[in-house]
């Protein structure tokens, strides 16, 4: 598989985000965060109140990637087995078969995750970690690319339960879509239906051109002082006194990937401080609890070890 030059890339990335823009308007920095995690090689989750473009905002991003898509709508009766698989006796060949859930896709859109059990949200773990499921005794690896965008609506709302700790460092980000400005929303009751335009949408890169881009995304270089930059931001969230637990080496490489793949979308072979700080509180704030005060939650703390000094 050759290398994906730099120029190459470059285009690509803006062509997937200029195409994603068409459908979900006013939003580019949310799509470059979104795109931004898949190009890390990380799962997303998008909390945000229905309506707002969740799902056609991970239905562009498949479209755009070439990637085989499954949606699985989390509910409170769902079962392990309804996204892992099951076995089924067949009379013909007296034999049991391996029936594959919807997981075996390049893209699983988890919509509405908070709304299933712990039990089910479990399933996802291993595949999320291991890209690989066990299932009666056998373990099955999953599609290369592979890559979980997870929808959540706000706790406070009634059904919901609320991800543990373990299913949140899973994932790479958390972002929110938000409602669109005047203009936007203006376009969008305007315009074409957004499921219409969904259908029309090319693939630009396929799965091993994803492979490659996200091969460039190692590749940036990322120097001395960088990477004490993202270990005092670390240490800082350990010290303070308004965060219950401090990040974990796991958060400190989310860090280090999200801020690589900021910089390849930005047309450079190295890493900034600049890319550290646009894609931290997408990074962290999912990873951060206060000690006490209800009212301070993780966006707040993020926003506040941004202001660590650069070393």
């Amino acid at each position: 598989m050759s290398n994906l030059s730099h120029e190459n890339a470059q285009n690509l990335i803006d062509q997937i985000v200029n195409q994603v823009n068409s459908i979900i308007l006013g939003k580019d920095t949310v799509i470059r965060l979104a795109l931004n995690c898949i190009l890390a090689s990380g799962h997303l989750l998008i909390e945000d109140l229905p309506g707002v473009g969740k799902t056609t905002l991970a239905h562009a991003l498949a479209q755009s990637l070439g990637m085989d898509f499954s949606r699985i709508q989390f509910t409170s009766d769902l079962l392990p087995a309804d996204i892992l698989g099951v076995s089924v006796y067949e009379q013909t060949s007296h034999k049991f078969h391996f029936h594959k859930g919807p997981i075996f896709s390049n893209m699983i859109l988890a919509d509405e995750i908070n709304r299933a059990t712990p039990k089910t949200q479990s399933a996802l773990l291993e595949a999320m970690e291991e890209h690989q499921v066990s299932i009666e005794g056998e373990t099955r690896q999953l599609p290369d690319p592979f890559f979980v965008i997870a929808t959540q609506n706000p706790t406070y709302q009634i059904g919901t339960f609320p991800l543990p700790e373990s299913q949140l460092d899973r994932f790479l980000m958390k972002i929110s879509l938000g409602y669109p400005d005047e203009a936007a929303e203006r376009e969008l009751l305007k315009g074409t239906s957004r499921r219409t335009m969904l259908t029309k949408l090319n693939s630009i890169v396929n799965p091993e051109q994803l492979k490659q881009l996200q091969e460039s995304v190692s590749r940036i270089f990322v120097s001395d002082p960088l990477i004490e930059y993202i270990q005092t931001i670390v240490q800082q969230s350990r010290n303070s006194k308004e965060i219950l637990l401090g990040l974990s080496p796991r958060a400190g490489l989310a860090i280090l990937h999200a801020a690589r793949a900021w910089a390849l979308m930005a047309g450079r072979d190295h890493v900034l401080p600049d890319d550290v700080q646009a894609v931290l509180t997408s990074v962290i704030a999912h990873r951060l609890k206060p000690v006490e005060d209800e009212h301070i939650d993780g966006t707040d703390l993020a926003r506040q070890l941004l202001l660590t000094p650069v070393i």
